[in-house]
């Protein structure tokens, strides 16, 4: 496997998503580089419905490769508030540009949750590096 692309300035999941904030209560998520090259080709791309109720550790999203099929799992308790029409589109966005053009969705958490807590809670970036090396 080639080297791992992870930026510093996201926060990461076990299950290999990375979580960008993009507004008070909103975050935009999408596979990790490691994620993409395990999966190779990525020829399929499933998302919910803009207002589908997203809840910690469920499967909402499947991104699929010739190899095999991966469900995405929600990092936080929430809705979805925009997806990626331009992934759905092509797929292949997912392989070449995870961390840009290749987000899935975003979520805004129910009101009155803390976001950062949430966010500071999960693995930044050396912590996923760790947790892929092993």
């Amino acid at each position: 496997m080639t080297s791992t692309n992870i930026p510093a300035e996201l926060r990461y999941t076990a299950e290999h998503e990375w979580l960008r904030k993009v507004g008070p209560s909103t975050v935009r998520i999408g596979i990790t580089d490691f994620a993409q090259q395990a999966l190779n080709d990525v020829v399929f791309v499933q998302v919910p419905d803009i207002d589908a109720v997203v809840e910690t550790g469920e499967s909402f999203a499947e991104v699929e490769s010739h190899k095999s099929v991966s469900d995405i799992y929600g990092p936080l308790d929430g809705v979805i508030s925009a997806t990626n029409d331009a992934v759905v589109d092509t797929p292949e966005l997912v392989n070449t540009d995870p961390y840009g053009e290749g987000w899935l969705v975003e979520i805004t958490v129910a009101d009155g949750a803390d976001l950062n807590a949430i966010l500071a809670a999960m693995l930044d970036a050396d912590g996923y590096g760790e947790a892929i090396a092993d």
